[in-house]
């Protein structure tokens, strides 16, 4: 059924059609309408059975989630930003102890200094944590992949964020196709745990490993991984059966079949890029896009494929690996290594929810197929900005903050009174 809805609510219906036993709530924008919606569906009797818990913190919403999950319940949660940061503890205990937890990530900056828009620092910053990362390029695959999410979890008990552009696509309201619960039950069966706590049975769970057992628990995570690799395309595949539509996957192309520039990027910024790459094919561009569905697990096959048969690529993306560049970049590059002839550019764009507009996109890649581009670029950086900046830290040694000066040299707040 076809629905003009928000975004964080239409997660929120997605979400309950895949029948939570519980769910754990802390409010941090921009997921909080997620678990909201949520909150009144369980309130009213919409979805039940399914406990809904309001916890103290995120911190606590990760442990409680892993408690239930532990006994054997589907359990799922949100968050965002410096939340997902305040739970990292438990977040890679979730990973490590093999619990098939659901998460959305509204992906939002890390402070400091303090921003509430978009980026994919959060998500990033636990990369290597365990989970699997999906990213989602608008609300409806925003919606399927969380469907598809908890089956891959529960396949292969491991947890599962499910990363979407922070009120780019949270708040904005798309005309999505809501399924059925008829269709949700037919392709997501009844949760049925690898592992649960049974005071039956008892067992324990968490307990201590030393050095000789460590390394062999760990690979067995990355095994996992690997598993799903192979395992989220199919889930894609019988996901199209079931609903009609193709969504997910680990890697999505466009244009990409002559495409002589690849441009490589997550999430909603996909679409902005494709209508440039549209209007730069129309004046005879030979220029495609691969968005990367999968980041954990990274596709480095498809990706490797994907970029076979051009003569550059650029990652376009929202994060940054300070004193490094590009983190995104660096599993491309990992990925492409031994290709010695293909150049490849690293693009940093729209930190802490920058626009990245279609004049900027066609001058960046007007400049990649020339080969002009630096091999890291800061896209839309105000250089004078920063040189004042820089300036002013070599000759003043008490300078100040660097964030409240920079806003003053803008105009953004009042100038230091004299």
């Amino acid at each position: 059924m076809f629905k003009q809805i928000e975004g964080s609510k239409a997660v929120a219906e997605a979400v309950a059609l895949c029948r939570p036993e519980v769910i754990c709530a802390y409010p941090i924008s921009p997921q909080t309408h997620i678990v909201e919606a949520l909150g009144e569906s369980v309130k009213s009797g919409a979805l039940t059975p399914c406990e809904f818990i309001n916890v103290e913190s995120e911190f606590a919403a990760m442990s409680v989630a892993i408690g239930a999950s532990a006994t054997g319940a589907r359990s799922y949660t949100a968050t965002a930003s410096q939340g997902l940061l305040f739970m990292v503890e438990a977040i890679y205990n979730a990973s490590g102890l093999g619990l098939p937890i659901v998460m959305t990530v509204a992906n939002r900056a890390i402070g400091a200094p303090i921003n509430i828009w978009n980026d994919h620092s959060d998500s990033l910053s636990q990369r290597d944590s365990g989970w699997m990362q999906l990213f989602a390029e608008t609300n409806q695959e925003a919606l399927d992949l969380h469907i598809q999410a908890f089956k891959l979890a529960e396949e292969l008990s491991l947890p599962v964020m499910v990363c979407m552009d922070g009120f780019i696509l949270t708040h904005a309201y798309e005309r999505v196709d809501m399924p059925s619960q008829q269709q949700v039950d037919a392709y997501l069966p009844p949760y049925e745990p690898r592992q649960v706590l049974d005071p039956r049975e008892p067992v324990s769970i968490g307990a201590m490993v030393g050095p000789e057992a460590f390394m062999e628990v760990k690979y067995l995570a990355h095994a996992k991984q690997m598993q799903a690799l192979e395992r989220i395309p199919q889930l894609a595949a019988e996901f199209k059966q079931v609903f009609g539509r193709g969504t997910g996957g680990l890697t999505h192309t466009y244009h990409g079949e002559d495409a002589e520039t690849i441009i490589i990027a997550m999430g909603s910024v996909l679409g902005t890029v494709k209508d440039t790459v549209d209007e730069m094919r129309d004046g005879g561009h030979k220029i495609g896009v691969l968005g990367i569905t999968s980041y954990r697990p990274f596709p480095v096959a498809q990706v490797r494929e994907a970029l076979a048969h051009c003569k550059r690529f650029v990652v376009l993306e929202k994060s940054l690996a300070v004193g490094m560049g590009g983190i995104l970049a660096t599993d491309v590059r990992m990925a492409m290594s031994g290709r010695g002839s293909l150049r490849g550019f690293t693009v940093v764009a729209g930190l802490g929810g920058r626009a990245i507009t279609r004049k900027s996109l066609h001058k960046l890649f007007r400049e990649a197929e020339q080969e002009t581009l630096q091999p890291l670029t800061f896209l839309d950086l105000d250089w004078n900005v920063v040189n004042k900046q820089l300036a002013r830290e070599r000759e003043v040694r008490r300078s100040g903050p660097a964030a409240e000066n920079i806003l003053r040299d803008i105009g953004t707040v009042a100038s230091k009174i004299a």
